[in-house]
């Protein structure tokens, strides 16, 4: 304890964030850590620099809050994902511990503009889209409503490909965020791990039916440890984001290596670097299949077996695990994660199973994202046994217990023992990593209401009548601090300056702005703030693809991971039955539009890569017709990351929230635009439902069939042909794209596309057509009139306070954390 005691009271002074001190640190740190001279110092060599002086004030808060959370013996939440989309930090970590206008006068003083190096800054690849973007607004509202977490992922190398457009092909490229290094992050090599692989399990008698189970790996990497301070709004709390690369054992095989097998040498180096060098490896093939299983069980190990060292640190076993730690497991890529704790609580620990299991149970918590039974993971059992043999045996026992008590206590019949099984029996045996993350969770979430309900109803019905009080809804949020105070600071400041400071620090006090939605003046000022941004995504899109587009126009924005249920190409066949309007009836008054769309496609999905190419084909056409006069647009902004969505998300007029109803979980892109002051056109899909039930009906257009609705036309049989030949202008859009009219130099390009919506439409492309297209003429009616458009844009800026990730995390807090 004196130790203690003394060591704090040798703590520094808290570092003074007056620019005079700033510019004399950032001179420092030029010298001293980056060995420049100002006189011939980069931008880049100013970039590290000043994150260098703004880490260290971080640091500062984050050695305080783990002290704190030491001392207090607090509850940790571990958060569990393979995706992490934080973007770039420096503009962050500065607003949220106050130093952003300090830092640019300091910088100015040195004659250096913080908003060009600022701009320098890699975009850290750790995520795809919606799920990573969550799991990083949520590490931040975590630090914020002071809740101590750390999150646990995998320290990419190149992460998510970078997107290229050949030809209007996608062309995936590797992203080198970490070329440079990444001045954020700290090596801990004291926090290294064996990861093992394959191998064999021993059978070891201990007693009287009584065995010991030692797994015996074939393989093995060691896991170390980089962390990323998350620092929280006004740096109240600083978690840890930890992620982990892999290392072999032995780097290089010396003795193959001076026979002259070069390649051989470094066989055991290539294979453990290829575990952290690509996010989402593409999975078609056997190969690619194991070294997801790989990835997944690779940073599951590193970060119980990290969680288990900590809990020990202060803590005489494990029966308080549950008490003291929470770990959520973000989607089922975290899901091996419930056999590898009970591995280590029983073959490593020592613990009797059924303590272990109880453990384990009462510890984890399971967030569903999604309804496709395609992105419920699952393994061939093969595969599963070959790779992680002990954890088959685990999982085979757990789910003996499971099905005898669905038959034993339940009466479950056959049917319904087959749907709560860990296994997989029908066709190929594979192991169900969503009912496993189900069973080994006291706490199974939605991500919305609708969704929520219709988890309980489709994919997980049966485990549901199993254990009815396990699953509940925590709608997804959002933090206001990236989305709106640094994406969007004209509007910010506009509200700010009409409603008072207390939306600052909570989300929720955004509807006292309400009263300035018919306001003339205020309508007049936010519509400038709304075409500075417009006109700052006309300069990258002009400057970034060679097109103009006219910051007059509505900018109908759809960004998002490209896939069918989120139905790209119901809006690219709106574009083109649009266009053929307009050149057909020149004499009507045609609204100018300009619909941006962005995102990646995964490297193996063929239809998604098609739709993309489509839309840059169809882009090809529309923009060089001189028929249309400029009143019709298509653009696909390529490299979708958290960057350009900062430029788009805060310039969109229009939001398209327009997939098949029931298939969205919930969504975060629809809370950013409405955030920003864009209207939606959407179906009553995800979270569009309450946001539908905040903004009101008034001032969201909702098209298309419900999730009810649809469920009922798969079941009793849908005619797609029989809608087509009845919808003159879907008709005709299909005919044009099918026939080449946008492909005249491979007629037969988009042919199995449109086959695929007449001959089973499952995405309800053609049945919602008319709706959609119906609705975005509502869409325009309501353009010509702006002052009705700005009163319904406002008002949606003020009524999403409630979607706040603040909200949610203290959601999850307080009903499944309990911390």
């Amino acid at each position: 304890m004196t130790n203690r005691a003394t060591t704090n009271d040798l703590a520094p002074a808290p570092r003074s964030s007056d620019r005079e001190q700033l510019a004399t640190e950032l001179l420092e740190r030029l010298k001293y850590r980056i060995g420049k001279d100002p006189k011939v110092a980069k931008p880049h060599d100013w970039l590290t620099a000043a994150i260098l002086v703004a880490r260290d004030r971080v640091t500062d808060k984050w050695m305080d809050s783990t002290r704190r959370t030491y001392s207090t013996g607090a509850k940790r939440v571990y958060y569990l994902s393979l995706e992490f989309l934080i973007g770039r930090l420096m503009r962050d970590a500065m607003t949220n511990i106050g130093i952003l206008d300090e830092m640019r006068h300091a910088l100015t003083s040195l004659g250096v503009d913080l908003d060009v190096i600022a701009e320098l800054e890699p975009d850290a690849a750790l995520g795809n889209g919606g799920l990573g973007r969550l799991a990083a607004c949520f590490m931040e509202s975590m630090a914020t409503v002071d809740v101590p977490a750390y999150g646990y992922g995998i320290r990419y190398v190149h992460g998510l490909f970078r997107q290229q457009m050949a030809d209007g092909w996608q062309v995936e490229l590797p992203e080198t965020w970490l070329a440079h290094g990444n001045p954020w992050e700290f090596e801990r090599r004291e926090s290294s791990y064996e990861i093992g692989f394959g191998g064999a399990v021993e059978t070891i008698n201990i007693g009287e039916d009584k065995q010991r189970f030692v797994w015996k790996p074939a393989e093995r990497v060691i896991a170390t440890a980089y962390d990323t301070p998350a620092v929280g709004w006004r740096a109240k709390r600083v978690n840890t984001l930890r992620l982990w690369a892999a290392n072999p054992i032995d780097p290089i095989l010396l003795d193959a290596f001076n026979a002259g097998d070069h390649i051989g040498a470094l066989r055991e180096s290539n294979k453990a670097e290829s575990l952290t060098r690509v996010l989402y490896p593409a999975d078609a093939t056997p190969a690619g299949q194991e070294l997801r299983l790989r990835q997944e069980f690779f940073f599951c190990s590193a970060s119980l077996q990290d969680i288990l060292r900590r809990h020990l640190q202060q803590y005489p076993d494990f029966t308080s695990l549950p008490d003291a730690v929470a770990i959520q497991l973000n989607d089922t890529h975290p899901a091996v994660s419930v056999a590898e704790l009970v591995r280590l609580l029983t073959d490593v620990h020592g613990l009797d199973f059924d303590i272990a299991w109880d453990i384990a149970r009462r510890t984890f918590s399971y967030t569903n994202h999604t309804l496709l039974p395609e992105a419920l993971e699952s393994w061939p059992v093969p595969l599963f046994e070959r790779l992680l043999p002990r954890h088959m045996q685990i999982v085979y026992a757990v789910n003996a217990r499971i099905l005898l008590e669905a038959r034993k206590d339940h009466g479950l019949d056959d049917q319904r023992v087959r749907n709560i099984s860990l296994i997989e029996e029908s066709g190929e045996r594979r192991v169900r990593m969503g009912n496993l993350a189900f069973v080994g969770s006291h706490s199974i979430n939605g991500v919305s209401a609708l969704h929520t309900e219709l988890m309980k109803e489709t994919v997980f019905a049966d485990l549901h009548k199993l254990y009815p009080d396990r699953i509940n809804n925590k709608t997804n949020g959002i933090t206001p601090r990236r989305w709106l105070m640094q994406c969007n600071p004209g509007l910010f400041e506009l509200i700010r300056e009409s409603i008072g400071d207390a939306f600052v620090d909570d989300a929720e006090a955004l509807p006292a702005l309400d009263a300035f939605a018919d306001n003339r003046d205020f309508q007049e000022r936010f519509a400038a703030i709304k075409r500075e941004n417009k006109n700052r995504l006309s300069n990258l899109v002009g400057s970034r693809m060679g097109v103009r587009i006219d910051p007059a126009a509505m900018f109908d924005i759809q960004i998002k991971r490209i896939h069918e249920y989120k139905r790209q190409l119901l809006n690219i066949i709106e574009a083109v039955a649009l266009y053929d309007q307009i050149r057909s009836h020149p004499e009507l008054d045609w609204v100018p539009r300009v619909k941006l769309f962005a995102g990646k496609a995964a490297p193996s999905y063929h239809n998604a890569k098609l739709i993309i190419k489509l839309a840059n084909d169809v882009a090809k056409v529309i923009n060089n017709d001189p028929a249309v006069r400029g009143l019709l647009k298509v653009v696909f902004v390529p490299n979708y990351n958290v960057s350009l969505a900062e430029i788009m998300v805060p310039a969109a007029d229009l939001s398209e929230q327009i997939s098949t109803a029931g298939m969205e979980a919930s969504g975060t892109g629809n809370m950013k635009f409405a955030l920003n002051g864009a209207l939606t056109i959407g179906t009553l899909d995800g979270a569009n439902v309450e946001m539908r039930d905040h903004v009101g009906e008034e001032n969201i257009v909702i098209f298309g069939m419900t999730a009810e609705e649809v469920a009922k036309v798969r079941a009793e049989g849908h005619n797609p042909r029989a809608i087509i030949e009845q919808s003159r202008e879907l008709s005709q859009a299909l005919q044009a794209i099918a026939s080449g009219v946008f492909s005249p130099d491979d007629r037969n390009r988009f042919a199995g596309l449109v086959d695929g919506i007449y001959n089973h439409d499952w995405f309800m492309v053609a049945a919602d057509f008319d709706a959609y297209a119906k609705a975005q003429r509502e869409v325009d009616a309501i353009w010509t009139d702006k002052t009705s458009w700005y009163s319904k844009t406002i008002r949606n800026t003020a009524r999403m306070g409630w979607f706040s990730s603040d909200r949610t995390i203290r959601q999850y807090a307080k009903d499944i954390w309990r911390a």
